[in-house]
């Protein structure tokens, strides 16, 4: 079993539907396109507030970046509900520079040689609706290779926790949090600790479909 723990996921939307969704204003969007695949290292964009408390829209690098003494530095793609509140690689990102992830599908592989790739999407009135998962960012600077020379870049990750049934039948151990209620995208920016904390929940199985399956690791829906 391939040991992936979302490691790939989509945002195929258009940039309108994105700034629509989560009330970003179009002088505080950077420039975005569809991705029918974002894979840890990969630039895509999320949402955060900006200094001033307004909303903006920024282009990150996905994966903190763990050093390891005699070992090349590691992206960290995920972080788990249970460690988000104690562990000190993440802590004081996420009291401190929580963000929103937009996606329209994330992928698990079940079994290997070769792997099956399954790919995960809310329900709705669209094929692939937006959704988000809450995350975490933080500036980097050092290397990203051993040895390497260093680099200076914004980072992010997003939450895992338990998964609901239709996520376990393919990936018992984790699941990434889903949120689509914009009350909540506010709650997890601008709330408290322990409010942000509430939303570390599974998202409901029958609320949610495997849109694609097979050997292909992009999402194939080239949604607008």
């Amino acid at each position: 079993m391939l040991k992936l723990m979302c490691n790939l996921y989509s945002m195929t939307r258009a940039p309108e539907a994105v700034l629509r969704l989560f009330r970003v204003s179009h002088n505080r969007a950077a420039s975005i396109e569809g991705k029918s695949a974002i894979f840890p290292g990969y630039v895509a964009p999320v949402v955060r507030k900006a200094e001033d408390g307004e909303r903006e829209l920024v282009n990150l690098n996905w994966g903190f970046v763990l050093l390891q003494k005699d070992r090349a530095p590691r992206r960290v793609t995920n972080v788990r509900d249970d460690k988000i509140l104690t562990s000190p690689f993440w802590r004081t990102s996420f009291e401190q520079r929580r963000c929103l992830v937009p996606a329209s599908s994330y992928c698990e592989p079940k079994g290997e040689k070769p792997a099956t790739w399954h790919w995960f999407a809310v329900n709705g009135d669209e094929q692939r609706p937006l959704f988000a998962f809450p995350g975490v960012w933080t500036r980097y600077r050092g290397p990203l290779k051993k040895g390497g020379e260093n680099v200076d870049q914004e980072v992010f990750a997003f939450m895992t926790t338990e998964p609901n049934a239709l996520t376990a039948s393919i990936n018992h151990e984790r699941m990434p949090v889903l949120i689509t209620d914009p009350a909540d995208f506010e709650t997890w920016l601008s709330g408290s600790p322990d409010q942000a904390f509430a939303l570390a929940r599974s998202y409901a199985a029958d609320q949610m479909q495997i849109v694609q399956s097979g050997a292909d690791q992009e999402d194939l829906l080239n949604a607008a």
